[in-house]
């Protein structure tokens, strides 16, 4: 937006409504209301109350590390908004994005940050390079880790299920290597994924509360896959 009538300048020297709200809450207001109703429409797990975890964990990260807590909680209101999953195609998404964005006032600089951590920190089959900026990092950590532990193992089931995968094929070995497309259109099974993905976010966090917590899910999902094949072989009786 260009009007920065309803604007004013609070004792701090930030952008401030005449309301009261501060530029930044009203940009945050804006992107819950946008997210919400973008996401509400997933039954696959990148629901809003995937959203609303990763945010809040984001925020928890930045504080705890020195981040920008404002860049990292936009970051992952949005970071699902563009998932070529969820879209057409990625450049679909990335439209929808920037279009969002292009009715909020924000600075050049924090627009790029935000723009950059949404676009560098999706797995996408562990082909991408590590992310550079802290609050990507945060993100990025914050993303992976609502994949983990307890609620990790129910959106890998509810993902599967709404895309039609099969739950497990003893004959059909997880992948070691795949390129982005085989990771996203190849034949797996939810089992699998814990191989081809879950089980290998534990050594790719980037902070130290990030490494905590992984550790924590990633022991409970390695439990939880060894009693399925037990389970699975009539092996636990």
């Amino acid at each position: 937006m260009d009007d920065n009538s309803s604007l004013t300048m609070n004792i701090s020297g930030h952008p401030e409504h005449v309301d009261g709200t501060s530029a930044r809450e009203a940009i945050l207001g804006a992107a819950r209301a946008f997210v919400q109703g973008d996401a509400g429409k997933h039954t696959d797990g990148h629901d809003w109350p995937h959203i609303e975890r990763v945010t809040a964990l984001a925020v928890e990260l930045a504080h705890r590390m020195g981040a920008d807590p404002f860049v990292c909680e936009l970051a992952a209101l949005l970071h699902d908004v563009p998932d070529e999953k969820l879209n057409e195609s990625l450049e679909a998404g990335m439209k929808k994005l920037n279009e969002w964005l292009d009715q909020q006032q924000l600075e050049p600089g924090t627009r790029e940050a935000v723009v950059n951590i949404i676009s560098t920190i999706s797995y996408a089959g562990g082909q991408r390079p590590a992310v550079s900026s802290l609050e990507a990092q945060v993100v990025q950590d914050a993303d992976r880790l609502d994949a983990m532990g307890a609620i990790g193992i129910a959106r890998t089931f509810a993902f599967a299920g709404a895309r039609g995968r099969e739950m497990y094929d003893p004959s059909l070995p997880p992948r070691e290597q795949m390129t982005r497309e085989e990771y996203r259109n190849g034949r797996s099974t939810t089992i699998n994924h814990f191989y081809e993905k879950l089980f290998k976010l534990k050594d790719l966090m980037n902070t130290s509360y990030g490494r905590e917590l992984a550790e924590q899910r990633h022991a409970f999902m390695v439990e939880f896959v060894e009693q399925f094949k037990r389970e699975w072989e009539g092996t636990d009786r």
